[in-house]
């Protein structure tokens, strides 16, 4: 009987290893096999003329891994549901310049979609937000639940790996110091100072801020700038939030010039560097500040038209690949 029971149990051994190392050699059959794929998450912009700073990120990413598929989506429910309207008239907004891809622009999980249906399995997801704030929160949690999908059969999970990278200024965590990738921002808008310099003014950038998480990250990076470009003034204000106009202008009392370069701490120049940045609205930076008696120059150039600036995402990717093992081309 021992004996008979001792077989029984060899046996049934011997059939769990085989079942484990099937699905095992499965899985591992399914990673070598899969293709990778980068989506590239942009909040998006429903002004024609400021989409060329997200075309631009997605030339930028395209050239740096040209052996992988690139797809584009946009976070912001609003904005889609406007292209989408846009979507009747379709020649209209293509003879504009506007890309398909734009026009069409997909959600999340729409684009998700079409990736697995063309059989990519490994996927990063890159947000093109400037830090991590409520949309870069509410894209991580759709990452997190997608990638933690598991199937009975290995052979059927749809996603073999699925990793979100960090938005332009980092996001919080313990692997990589959002302070370095505040740093690495700053040294791309060399630029912008050089302008500013040029033109004998003060730096102002206008970014969007919110009114529900802290908007500390602008703050430190206005002093990360000031001590990488000494010579000259920056300031940094944001439409929702603090620091507002209204902050920035009693600061500006000590600024040394009375002209200001004016321009977008955001990737595109859309509808809030359009009417409440430059606008000729009485409540627009702009205004506001001209009427303080400073001479003021607006420049409706998103950060993603900065080919330096848009490379920061490339990094970014290269760092969420390394940390998933994936290898991309």
């Amino acid at each position: 009987m021992k004996n008979r029971l001792h077989v029984l149990l060899s046996l049934l051994t011997v059939l769990l290893l085989s079942v484990g190392c099937a699905n095992v050699s499965a899985s591992k059959s399914k990673a070598d096999n899969g293709k990778n794929a980068i989506i590239l998450a942009s909040f998006g912009t429903t002004v024609p003329e400021a989409v060329k700073s997200i075309t631009n990120i997605v030339d930028v990413v395209k050239a740096a891994y040209p052996g992988t598929e690139v797809r584009l989506t946009f976070t912001s429910n609003i904005i889609r549901s406007v292209w989408k309207e846009r979507q009747a008239e379709s020649q209209k907004w293509l003879d504009q310049g506007v890309p398909e891809d734009v026009l069409y622009v997909k959600n999340f999980i729409a684009t998700v979609g079409d990736l697995l249906e063309d059989g990519y399995t490994n996927i990063i997801v890159q947000p093109t937000h400037m830090f991590f704030m409520e949309q870069s929160h509410d894209l991580n949690q759709y990452v997190q639940a997608m990638a933690s999908i598991r199937t009975m059969k290995a052979k059927w999970k749809p996603i073999n790996k699925m990793v979100m990278g960090r938005p332009a200024l980092g996001m919080p965590g313990d692997v990589y110091s959002y302070h370095d990738d505040v740093h690495a921002a700053c040294e791309t808008l060399a630029a912008d100072v050089e302008a500013a310099k040029a033109a004998g003014a003060s730096l102002v950038y206008m970014g969007h801020g919110n009114e529900h998480w802290s908007t500390g990250i602008y703050a430190e990076t206005e002093k990360v700038m000031r001590t990488m470009y000494p010579e000259v003034k920056t300031y940094i204000g944001v439409v929702e939030g603090m620091p507002s106009v209204e902050d920035l202008k009693a600061r500006l009392t000590h600024a040394s010039s009375k002209k200001i370069v004016l321009k977008p701490f955001m990737i595109v120049a859309g509808d809030h560097a359009v009417n409440d940045m430059a606008g000729e609205e009485e409540d627009s930076w702009k205004s506001i500040l001209t009427k303080e008696g400073y001479e003021v120059e607006p420049v409706l150039e998103g950060l993603g038209i900065n080919n330096k600036f848009a490379a920061i995402f490339v990094a970014h990717i290269a760092d969420a690949a390394k940390q998933a093992g994936i290898v991309l081309k």
